[in-house]
C-alpha cells in the first residue's frame, strides 16, 4: 500500500529536530525506518509530519568518553557489529548485534530506533539492561539521562516523551565474560526468548537482562541474587537460573504460550551464564 500524505524534513542538528517535532502536527522520527515505514504502508501509522534523523551526523558515533563507552542513537547494527573498540571494551554488544535480522536489516537499523521502539521481541534491550547503560534524552527544557532499569516502561513505550528524541547511549567497559543467547522467530530473527548475561568472575556477580518473554524486558534479579557473592558452579547456575521467570507475567501468542516462554528463560539464561563463565 502506499501511504497517506505526510510533511517531510531532514534537519542537520538535534536542536533543529526538536523544534520541528514541536511544530509539527502528529509528528514522527524517523530513525532506520524498519518499524515506522512497514506501518506507514499498512496505513496502521499516518503522520503527519516525518522528522528524518538520517542528516544528523552528529548521532552517528562510536567512541570512548569520561570512562565509558557512548554510542550515538543513530549508530547501525552494522557498526556495533564491526566495531573493534566495542570488540575489546563492550564485547556483549558486538556479540548481539550479528543476531539482529538479517544483512540488510543491519546495514539501515539503527541502535537507538530499536531501542525507543521498545518491540517486546528486539534484542537490544536485553544487553542495555544487563550493562546498565544510560540514555541521554533530548527535548525542548534541555537534556536529562535516564538508567536503563527506568527506560522501559510498558510495550512499545519508553522514558522518551513524544516532544523528546534518544541522543545517545553510554555503556560501562566491561570483562569478556559475557554472553547472548535466544530462541528466535524463524521468519524475522526477533527473539522469542533472548538472555545477555554479564558475569564478573572475581566479583562472584552476574547482570542479566531478559527479552522476548514479557510486555517489556527486565533484569532476572532473582537469579543474580541467588548467585551473588557465590562460586558460579553448573549446579549453582541451574538452580538459580530456574527463578528467571519468577513473578513475570510471560506473554502468550501465536509464536509461542506463556508457558514455554517462561520454559525458554529459564533455560537460556542457564546457557546465557554457562557460555559467560566459559569465555
Amino acid at each position: 500500500m502506499i501511504p497517506s500524505a505526510f510533511d517531510y524534513h531532514r534537519p542537520t542538528s538535534v536542536d533543529e529536530a526538536i523544534r520541528l517535532l514541536g511544530q509539527g502536527e502528529d509528528a514522527k522520527i524517523l530513525a532506520g525506518g524498519h518499524s515506522l515505514l512497514p506501518a506507514m504502508k499498512l496505513r496502521l501509522a499516518q503522520p503527519k509530519t516525518i522528522i528524518d534523523l538520517g542528516g544528523i551526523a552528529d548521532l552517528n558515533y562510536i567512541r570512548e568518553h569520561e570512562g565509558q563507552i557512548a554510542l550515538g542513537a543513530m549508530t547501525t547494527h552494522f557498526a556495533i557489529e564491526s566495531s573493534d573498540l566495542l570488540r575489546e571494551k563492550c564485547p556483549l554488544l558486538t556479540e548481539l548485534a550479528p543476531k539482529i535480522g538479517d544483512v540488510q536489516v543491519r546495514n539501515r537499523g539503527t541502535f537507538g530506533g530499536s531501542l525507543v521502539h521498545a518491540d517486546p521481541a528486539s534484542d537490544w534491550p536485553a544487553a542495555v539492561l544487563a550493562l546498565d547503560a544510560e540514555f541521554e534524552i533530548a527535548g525542548p527544557n534541555g537534556r536529562r539521562t535516564v538508567r536503563a532499569g527506568d527506560f522501559f516502561v510498558e510495550m512499545m513505550q519508553t522514558a522518551v516523551q513524544p516532544s523528546e528524541i534518544l541522543c545517545e547511549i553510554r555503556v560501562p567497559k566491561t570483562t569478556k565474560s559475557v554472553a547472548y543467547v535466544k530462541f528466535a522467530q524463524k521468519a524475522s530473527g526477533f527473539a522469542i526468548a533472548g538472555v545477555a548475561a554479564l558475569v564478573n568472575k572475581p566479583g562472584r556477580t552476574a547482570a542479566i537482562g531478559v527479552t522476548g518473554i514479557a510486555a517489556k524486558p527486565y533484569r532476572a534479579t532473582s537469579v543474580e541474587a541467588a548467585l551473588q557473592g557465590k562460586s558460579l558452579t553448573a549446579e549453582l547456575i541451574r538452580s538459580a537460573s530456574a527463578k528467571t521467570a519468577d513473578q513475570i507475567e510471560a506473554l502468550n501468542d501465536i509464536h509461542a504460550s506463556g508457558e514455554f516462554r517462561a520454559h525458554l528463560a529459564r533455560v537460556h539464561c542457564r546457557r546465557a551464564l554457562e557460555l559467560a563463565m566459559s569465555r
